[in-house]
């Protein structure tokens, strides 16, 4: 995105977000911003919009390109975010700021995080009306950034639904939890949903798209393999 600025460990991290403000005053855009390989064939992102979704994975799988690619990440309205499971899902740490509790003010804090950072994840506290959903989607527009809503959003761009999971790993009731199979679905507009099957990352492995049809069986092997 033309309004991102590379990282350079060498240079405070205050100068690099100045630069990337000043970089920002030249107006919107509307350009693609990375995800990961395993979504990119369900999902794009572009700058100036928002996104829904309705679970934690899919909230931190969805920014992990993002975050990968060297673009700083906010998470804001999270109180219990996982640093864990988020690095697991591939979110760079140190490119990350953390809000956990906005309260009352959670609008304002997110339109600052808007302000200063290329991709920011939000989690209202209640139901958002249309008025405040507008209010943060033109400061998305003006500053060429991306929102992610765990949760309800007027009008965003896409909703992605986790509609099935299922955890691979015990047998009989014993061993451990190795990975996740999913099914996602995309909602763009009055457009039928698009589906798509993930596992989720186990014992270090990145998130992959599956065949269309395999079972928790296929995936154990496949992660054995």
């Amino acid at each position: 995105m033309s309004a991102t600025v590379a990282l350079d460990p060498a240079r405070p991290v205050l100068d690099q977000l100045r630069a990337r403000v000043a970089a920002m005053e030249s107006g919107p855009t509307r350009l693609p911003v990375p995800v990961l390989p395993a979504l990119s064939g369900l999902v794009s992102l572009r700058t100036g919009g928002s996104y829904a979704v309705d679970s934690a994975s899919l909230a931190l799988a969805l920014v992990a390109g993002a975050s990968q690619a060297g673009e700083w990440v906010g998470f804001a309205g999270w109180p219990d975010f996982g640093a864990e499971a988020a690095a697991g899902l591939g979110i760079e740490l140190a490119r990350t700021v953390l809000v956990p509790e906005p309260g009352e003010h959670w609008l304002e804090v997110a339109a600052a995080l808007v302000d200063v950072l290329g991709v920011v994840v939000l989690k209202p506290p209640a139901r958002v009306d249309a008025k405040a959903a507008g209010v943060l989607d033109a400061r998305l527009r003006k500053r060429a950034a991306v929102l992610v809503v765990w949760g309800d959003w007027p009008r965003c761009e896409a909703r992605l639904t986790l509609e099935d999971a299922r955890w691979t790993g015990p047998d009989h009731g014993h061993g451990r939890l190795r990975s996740r199979q999913v099914r996602v679905g995309v909602r763009r507009g009055t457009a039928p949903p698009v589906r798509a099957d993930l596992a989720l990352p186990g014992e270090g492995t990145p998130i992959e798209l599956l065949p269309a049809g395999s079972t928790p069986v296929e995936l154990i092997r496949r992660a054995s393999g």
